[in-house]
């Protein structure tokens, strides 16, 4: 079966909260040397640009490393964190408004013994890819897809007509960033209720 890519133009909007609640129960795909992964998007953070103290690009900061925030939403923003975990966001908004939604957890759904492969594990366990690092590394994502249409064919996110409404999914603060003082307890993160491929609760 054939599923629909999302649209570069699904990321155009604004509203980097709804867009974060909204990518939920899509699924990320990736297809390197043949290999093709694929995972049910189960958790998200939303970083509102410029005016968010926990985001990159706060204050409207431009870097080597964040200028790929600034641009056209629909692009993968793949940073390195701590110098060993590569970690997946979505870039959201116009050119020039650095939004992102960062990708926390997956449910695994094709090309898992590759996945397995990749995280050195031996039998299906929610820590496969629960949690930022441990996804990228499952699906094969790195800092070389950093700036990659969305619309790709490496790295790209579909809509498989999975229906959610607002009690399906569960509320809270965004994880380690103690250092954002009042937008630190922002209740921008956000989780499928009752799934076990989400990451530990803060």
């Amino acid at each position: 079966m054939r599923y629909l890519k999302l649209p570069r133009d699904y990321y155009q909007s604004l509203d980097v909260v709804k867009l974060s609640q909204g990518l939920l129960g899509k699924f990320i795909v990736t297809e390197q040397n043949g290999l093709r992964t694929a995972g049910m998007i189960v958790e998200t953070e939303a970083y509102r640009g410029a005016e968010d103290r926990a985001s990159h690009a706060y204050n409207n900061r431009r870097t080597q490393r964040t200028e790929t925030m600034f641009a056209q939403g629909g692009v993968a923003y793949v940073y390195l964190c701590y110098g060993m975990h590569h970690l997946f966001n979505v870039v959201t908004g116009p050119k020039d408004c650095p939004h992102a939604v960062l990708v926390r957890a997956i449910e695994p759904i094709e090309g898992i013994a590759f996945m397995l492969e990749r995280r050195g594990m031996q039998q299906l366990h929610p820590r496969l890819t629960a949690g930022p690092g441990s996804l990228s590394k499952a699906l094969g994502i790195t800092t070389a897809l950093n700036g990659s249409l969305l619309t790709s064919k490496s790295v790209w996110i579909e809509d498989r007509d999975i229906q959610l409404s607002k009690k399906d999914i569960l509320t809270s603060p965004r994880v380690g960033i103690d250092y954002a003082k009042e937008h630190r307890d922002l209740p921008w993160r956000f989780r499928l209720k009752n799934c076990v491929w989400t990451s530990k609760a803060k």
